[in-house]
């Protein structure tokens, strides 16, 4: 008994280790991704010549030129600073603050935001400068 060959017995090529090692690939770079945090707000930060990086930062507060205060790109009222720098210190109680205000906004708003961060025990608490 010979087999006959016709066109439909054509070798097929096999994609599962093509799939696999995409699949690796994939979850490799979502791992390995570094993922910026962002204010929400374009701030114009004052020059400085004494500024440093921060390494371990939990909290980025933005005020903007307005003076409107931005945590996690959403805009926030004041009074509500507190509660949310509360809840996200919660998740990283190593980190510190670092503040992004305008080089035209209120330092009221500064203090303000200082101020909650000591009442709820932040000792690392900075502001962002551009250096010179």
């Amino acid at each position: 008994m010979r087999r006959r060959t016709t066109e439909s017995d054509e070798k097929v090529a096999d994609l599962t280790p093509m799939l696999d090692v995409v699949f690796i690939m994939l979850i490799f770079f979502i791992v390995t991704a570094t993922f910026i945090k962002e204010t929400g707000v374009e701030v114009n930060r004052p020059d400085t010549q004494t500024a440093e990086p921060k390494k371990t930062v939990s909290l980025l507060v933005g005020v903007g030129p307005d003076s409107s205060v931005w945590i996690d790109k959403k805009k926030v009222d004041v009074r509500n600073v507190r509660p949310l720098m509360e809840r996200l210190h919660a998740e990283n109680p190593k980190g510190g603050l670092v503040i992004q205000a305008d080089s035209e906004s209120k330092v009221e708003k500064v203090l303000a935001i200082m101020d909650a961060a000591r009442s709820l025990g932040i000792s690392q608490v900075a502001i962002a400068g551009e250096e010179k």
